[in-house]
């Protein structure tokens, strides 16, 4: 099962500041402890969200709405994709990853093929 965990952004990373030496450690420990359990897919941060835009597309029109964004805590800062056994697993690892940073992540299961009906239209799992 593949697994997204997400870091969310704080003011430091929305200002463009690097992580303190600590925290790039610690987090780049816990990708390559990912690297070598063989779970890693990908590992990713992101760019402040003034480098970025919200595109919304209604009845044809186009709204782009540059950034920055004012809800930081809504923010993502970076990503991981891992692929493991269960859910029990990606938590072990995204609590590591929350140690490393200091702050809270969120799992979420990435959807496989296999987790929708086409007949019905619903998700399976």
């Amino acid at each position: 099962m593949r697994y997204m965990i997400i870091n969310k952004a704080d003011a430091g990373s929305e200002a463009g500041k690097f992580p303190s030496p600590e925290v790039a450690e610690g987090v780049g420990d816990v990708v390559e402890a990912l690297s070598k359990a063989g779970v890693l897919l990908f590992a990713e941060g992101v760019h402040r969200s003034s480098l970025g835009a919200r595109v919304k597309v209604e009845d044809g029109k186009r709204n782009v709405t540059d950034g920055p964004f004012a809800e930081t805590k809504e923010l993502i800062g970076g990503v991981i994709v891992v692929e493991v056994r269960n859910r029990d697993e990606a938590i072990e690892w995204a609590a590591r990853l929350a140690e490393a940073l200091g702050s809270e992540v969120e799992v979420r299961r990435v959807v496989d093929e296999a987790d929708f009906d086409p007949e019905s239209g619903l998700y399976v799992n």
